[in-house]
């Protein structure tokens, strides 16, 4: 292989690499201050339905439940749904404790996946909005208010609230993810002031009930549904001032296992809606899916193309550049392996070195096993 191409690969390696961690923020914000878009926010309050995925949540479900029928919403416009994916703990058994107070209880009665009881039982919902939570995801008492307030505008194809995680106990896994989703948070608000925010949050949001699609076992709702939105023409806000809290997963292990997933479903959804890719069709949308989340999911193989094209580079034609990216990648690894020693384990550059990689180990498994054929349909809550 000559030097000229593995110069050329160098370069593309790096700019893929690049553009979802430095070049996507930096032209995001420039392009959502230059491109603002507005739309407006009533006072009105649509009938709503919460409508709560379960499997096994026993030990939060009476927790979620009591969350719910004391949000600061009116009792009559609010409909609480749980579907239970055939959950074999006492799930239902507590849910039905409810029923007096006017919680519904649908249960899958063979395990299918989210996707499946979604399909089966959204449709039965009666309100005009649909607001989507996991189990374990505690409402602030105006989020739904907060919410809705953004479907007066009849552009607003759906809305995403703003996910927060319980840092008391001071792991690295949740400092890790904490510090992850602070930026992904400022990510969301500049995409909805440009466009729309890309995908919704399975812990907190609403759609307008027409425009749910039934779903496929293997389709991620909170993902493929905002696309579907957005390629019918409606747009998608984030509201930060809608508060969920969740804790984070419990363990490394747990995080690797969630994202693997997540990829794995998400590029599905993609496949399936293409024509959000293309920008002539919807603007600016095209451009925050690709390089925000397609780019990222490939960006593990940037990220080996880019570690083997540097080394080879600085061995045949020695330049500071490729010197710097082969040490980086060399401090990269050596923080990461500090991570097996427990003198040195809870560093914060360790665990976030070690964050990294498995983050980028995971998008590397879940679109491997996409290209191979296989789907993820049905698992258990890591959190």
């Amino acid at each position: 292989m000559t030097v000229e191409i593995l110069e050329w690969l160098y370069a593309v390696a790096l700019l893929g690499a690049s553009a979802p961690l430095v070049i996507y923020p930096l032209t995001l914000v420039l392009l959502s201050n230059l491109f603002r878009k507005t739309h407006a926010i009533g006072d009105a309050l649509p009938t709503v339905t919460l409508v709560i995925s379960a499997f096994n949540e026993a030990n939060v479900i009476e927790a979620k439940l009591d969350n719910a029928l004391s949000l600061d919403y009116p009792r009559e416009l609010l409909e609480v749904m749980v579907i239970s994916d055939s959950s074999d703990d006492a799930t239902d058994e507590k849910v039905r404790l409810y029923a007096d107070r006017g919680v519904k209880l649908y249960r899958q009665t063979v395990r299918g996946g989210k996707s499946r009881a979604l399909t089966a039982f959204v449709p039965r919902a009666t309100g005009t909005i649909l607001v989507f939570s996991d189990a374990n995801s505690m409402y602030e008492s105006n989020a739904i208010r907060r919410l809705v307030r953004h479907f007066s505008d009849s552009t607003i194809g759906y809305v995403v609230g703003h996910q927060r995680f319980y840092r008391q106990d001071g792991s690295a896994v949740a400092d890790s993810e904490g510090l992850y989703w602070d930026l992904e948070v400022r990510l969301k608000e500049w995409e909805s002031s440009l466009s729309s925010v890309v995908g919704g949050d399975g812990a907190i949001y609403a759609i307008r009930a027409p425009l749910f699609k039934a779903l496929e076992d293997s389709d991620i709702n909170d993902f493929l549904n905002p696309l579907q939105i957005v390629a019918r023409g409606y747009r998608g806000v984030f509201d930060r001032e809608a508060f969920c809290y969740e804790h984070s997963a419990r363990s490394f292990a747990g995080e690797f296992r969630r994202k693997s997933r997540i990829v794995n479903r998400s590029l599905q959804a993609v496949l399936k809606v293409p024509q959000v890719l293309n920008p002539f069709r919807v603007g600016w949308f095209a451009y925050q899916l690709f390089t925000h989340k397609v780019l990222r999911w490939f960006m593990p193989y940037f990220l080996m193309a880019l570690l083997l094209t540097s080394v080879a580079l600085t061995i045949v034609q020695p330049f500071w550049l490729y010197t710097i990216t082969s040490f980086g990648f060399a401090f990269l690894f050596l923080a990461a392996l500090l991570r097996a020693f427990p003198a040195t384990s809870e560093l914060r550059f360790v665990y976030l070195a070690y964050f990294f990689l498995l983050g980028n180990a995971a998008a590397l498994l879940g679109t491997w096993r996409l290209l191979r054929g296989q789907r993820v349909v049905v698992w258990a809550p890591e959190r």
